[in-house]
């Protein structure tokens, strides 16, 4: 894992880094305030519901670092966390892919702050060679989410189809809209091919 991952000149001044038991007080402080905002999209497991503490879900979430089968970052914008992205599902062999998650507190919501994180993640996991090597980012959708649709189609994602009843959000197993971002879609880094793109807007 990365101690930061900066976003470059010309990009929402945004830093990626790896969320700490230190970090409880603040994070929570966020979550709370955007309870409203965010559950109706968060995804959940049906066998075995919440019930994880902060340290016990963070030590699971380091457990999977080690492992190599996931990371967890917190997004920092002037010097406070605005939101979270994660990768997950990693998968090596034939496939290399992973999936991406992220949040971000309904005060910062329509700054870019999501792109960006999404194109450092993508940076990281994809074309950084201390990253995890990846081919293919996968970003799941509601079909209504209509902010978080946004996000895929400023990064220029790949929009393959709806999966049906993919995964368990908001108390059922529902539909999604199925994004990906690919190792060769952005040679020069995806950052830069957002910043690029937004020059030209």
């Amino acid at each position: 894992m990365p101690d930061a991952l900066a976003a470059p000149a010309g990009a929402v001044p945004i830093t990626l880094r790896p969320l700490d038991a230190q970090d409880y007080d603040e994070w929570n402080d966020v979550r709370r305030r955007n309870h409203e905002w965010l559950e109706p999209w968060e995804s959940g497991d049906p066998q075995h519901g919440p019930g994880l503490s902060f340290n016990a879900w963070l030590q699971r979430q380091h457990r999977d670092e080690s492992n190599g089968t996931g990371a967890l970052f917190v997004i920092e914008y002037q010097m406070h966390i605005v939101g979270q992205i994660s990768l997950g599902a990693i998968s090596y062999g034939s496939m290399r892919t992973g999936v991406v998650g992220y949040w971000v507190d309904q005060r910062h919501a329509g700054k870019d702050i999501a792109p960006t994180a999404v194109a450092l993640l993508a940076d990281w996991a994809l074309l950084d060679p201390s990253g995890p090597d990846l081919h293919r980012l996968e970003i799941a959708i509601l079909p209504h989410n209509a902010r978080s649709r946004r996000v895929a189609e400023k990064l220029h994602a790949h929009h393959e189809g709806i999966r049906p009843r993919y995964m368990y959000v908001d108390g059922a197993w529902r539909d999604h809209d199925t994004f990906s971002l690919l190792s060769e879609d952005a040679p020069e880094g995806f950052a830069k091919r957002l910043i690029s793109r937004h020059a030209r807007e």
